[in-house]
């Protein structure tokens, strides 16, 4: 019977293209894996009340057929599933089997949802939309029709005006990383970029905690922003604030929460070093900036720091004076827990959030709606928010919000 099954599925294959062939295959793998997991669930709910029987000893808790066939949208097209039933009705409304591998609700799962907001920072148009995901998806791709997506991103701008009113009265956060991001799609009005702060918590998890849209990164509009956040009950400062130093962020900084420090991110301080510099030596300058960053003590990063001044100021006195600029604030890191330096020396954490979306070419002609904007960078980042790696070291968190003493990452006890 196997063999048969086998031919047959080889047999339809060998009717379609290579490329269809492979995501047909890739269809039938994911939707055998699907009814698995979904049967395996179901034998669980089962399991869990075998006992539970009528006066004639019959199981009140029994398989009843499959639900209707549906068609769920994913990464690799349109995928027709069957669910499993189970008669439960002699349970409690709590204790009625509810899937969590395939919820009622749900139409599409959360990857193809990224796509929507990915396509519009890239500058696709809404009525746009609708062919673009067909492009990718295929044009079975149910579900997301223009006028869906209008509704879907309704309820994002819906939830989006309510986070970015959220109270943080009982929050503390020991660490900021902030940015200031382009992407190919124009705002309206003057403001031109989405400013992002992203925090790490008491117990050393990251989370988004505001995006806003700014005047070409200003004081004025990283003002606004920290004054919200504080006016919401964020009075405690952050003990650091990761960033660009391009950024007005600093000047704003100082004025909101004087008692934060600095530290400029050594990916942003890097570019912008070498590229006062000509092709033909920065190779070698990347190795002796690197060298700084990676030194086990401030006092070896000095020493590196220092040998690079010498060796280029004549030459390139323009790199070396951009160095300059923020030499106390490219090493504030030191001060603070070895453990969490991989965390601290840049702002990677909300640049890989982005990566994908960025401005990298001539924004798009189209004028995008400023909520709407917003909106999808919300999205992207709550999804992104789900992987965020806890801090290193988070244990030594509460120590560095009680303003403990560290020397080159270590604890300096006292005397």
């Amino acid at each position: 019977m196997r063999n048969s099954q086998d031919r047959s599925v080889l047999s339809d294959l060998q009717e379609l293209s290579p490329g269809d062939a492979l995501e047909e295959l890739a269809r039938r793998g994911a939707r055998k894996l699907l009814a698995q997991a979904m049967d395996a669930e179901i034998s669980e709910h089962l399991e869990k009340y075998r006992d539970m029987t009528d006066e004639e000893g019959r199981r009140l808790v029994v398989r009843n057929g499959y639900l209707p066939e549906r068609e769920l949208v994913t990464g690799i097209g349109p995928l027709k599933v069957r669910q499993p039933r189970v008669d439960d009705r002699a349970l409690t409304h709590e204790e009625r089997f509810s899937s969590q591998i395939l919820p009622r609700y749900l139409r599409r799962v959360p990857s193809v949802d990224n796509l929507i907001p990915t396509l519009y920072l890239k500058g696709i148009s809404s009525g746009d939309m609708s062919e673009a995901l067909a492009s990718i998806l295929g044009p079975g791709a149910a579900g997301l029709s223009a006028s869906n997506i209008v509704r879907l991103k309704a309820v994002w701008e819906q939830d989006y005006q309510s986070w970015a009113r959220r109270d943080f009265s009982l929050k503390r956060y020991v660490y900021f990383w902030v940015d200031g991001i382009h992407f190919n799609i124009r705002l309206d009005g003057e403001r031109s970029c989405i400013l992002v702060i992203m925090g790490a918590n008491e117990s050393g998890k990251k989370e988004l905690l505001a995006i806003s849209d700014g005047y070409a990164e200003s004081k004025a509009s990283w003002r606004e922003i920290l004054l919200d956040l504080k006016r919401r009950g964020l009075q405690v400062a952050p003990k650091l604030a990761v960033g660009d130093g391009a950024l007005g962020f600093w000047a704003a900084l100082r004025e909101v929460y004087p008692g934060c420090r600095e530290q400029r991110c050594w990916v942003h301080k890097t570019l912008n070093v070498l590229d006062k510099m000509p092709k033909s030596v920065q190779a070698k300058a990347k190795g002796m900036l690197h060298e700084m960053w990676q030194a086990p003590t401030k006092a070896k990063a000095l020493t590196a720091y220092e040998h690079f001044v010498t060796s280029w100021e004549e030459k390139y006195p323009k790199a070396v004076e951009c160095l300059r600029r923020d030499k106390e604030e490219l090493f504030a890191f030191y001060d603070f827990p070895a453990a969490h330096w991989v965390h601290i020396r840049t702002t990677n954490p909300i640049e890989s959030t982005y990566a994908t979306v960025r401005l990298r070419t001539k924004k798009t002609k189209g004028c995008g709606s400023r909520v709407a904007t917003l909106t999808m960078v919300f999205k992207l980042a709550l999804e992104a928010e789900k992987t965020w790696k806890r801090l290193r070291g988070h244990k030594q968190i509460e120590l560095v919000m009680q303003g403990k003493r560290f020397v080159d990452g270590e604890l300096q006890e006292a005397a």
